[in-house]
């Protein structure tokens, strides 16, 4: 929908900006043979990675993927699982889609931007390039043009062939960028297409859908906020003998040192039985102790 492609045109800005910040602050190419090729091309994919990884862990349905458990009653049969792995396929193509855009943002930028893959690749340019004298071995000639994507290290006789290099890389890396680019844009034209080809749902139901799933996350996400602040709140209330947020209150409760350090500590889920978990160390004590103990009044005039 409209929200799907507004989050991706913000990673994708939100991508560039950092792209550029993180060139001007930290690349610096190394101009030494067998360097190069290492340092420019870490920077080109290291924080792609690092961006795909971050858009799977950001994304709500790699974790309903991951966590997701078949019912116990559900019968397995041939159709149930051919129905499942074309749900995970599905699922999977659209987690990896919205992953994609920042890390191939990432790579289309620094190719149209040039500098990282110049550094990559300069030495391995052809040595008529290098600009060498005709007697000079090729390991001189490799070594002569590792040091052009550093200016200051560049001899003045060879600027001229340093020039023509750095045009020459420049021009590849671009074109290889736009061509990330225009693959990127077909793939994702191309998919959407036969997507909507073998959708059972005609174009309105299909946007009708959309709105229910919409709608029932966000009704879901309000429901369960108030739902989890009521149940922690009789919990809450048994422990301390009021409502948070009373104005009226007759007394309160004085948990004893056994009951503080009852709730204390480190907990995650505890299994109660085959259907509950106890979600704290509260739940717990709330659900297994009485709530007796010390009680003071609280007077109505101050």
């Amino acid at each position: 929908g409209k929200e799907v492609i507004i989050a991706n045109a913000i990673i994708a800005i939100l991508t560039i900006g950092g792209q550029q910040l993180f060139s001007f602050f930290t690349f610096s190419c190394p101009c030494h043979v067998g360097q190069n090729l290492i340092y420019g091309l870490a920077f080109l994919g290291v924080p792609a990675l690092i961006l795909l990884i971050v858009g799977y862990a950001l994304n709500n349905q790699t974790w309903r993927l991951v966590m997701g458990k078949r019912p116990h009653f559900e019968r397995v049969t041939s159709s149930n699982r051919l129905l499942k792995c074309k749900l995970v396929c599905f699922v999977l193509c659209s987690i990896t889609g919205r992953a994609l855009v920042a890390p191939v943002t990432w790579l289309a930028v620094t190719l149209i931007n040039g500098s990282y893959y110049i550094c990559a690749v300069s030495e391995y340019v052809p040595v008529y390039y290098s600009g060498a004298a005709p007697n000079v071995t090729a390991s001189e000639c490799s070594r002569i043009l590792a040091t052009f994507p550093c200016s200051q290290l560049v001899p003045p006789e060879l600027t001229q062939a340093r020039d023509e290099v750095i045009l020459l890389l420049r021009y590849q890396s671009q074109v290889a960028g736009w061509l990330l680019i225009a693959v990127v844009v077909i793939t994702v034209f191309l998919s959407y297409c036969l997507a909507s080809c073998f959708s059972p749902l005609s174009f309105l139901h299909f946007r009708y859908w959309s709105s229910y799933v919409d709608n029932e996350q966000e009704l879901f996400d309000e429901a369960t906020e108030q739902h989890s602040r009521l149940y922690a709140m009789q919990h809450v209330r048994k422990f301390f003998g009021f409502v948070p947020g009373s104005e009226n209150i007759k007394e309160i409760r004085i948990p004893c040192l056994r009951e503080w350090q009852a709730i204390s500590g480190l907990a995650f889920l505890k299994r109660v039985d085959e259907e509950h978990y106890d979600y704290s160390l509260l739940h717990d004590w709330a659900l297994k102790e009485r709530a007796s103990g010390k009680y003071l009044r609280i007077d109505e005039d101050p």
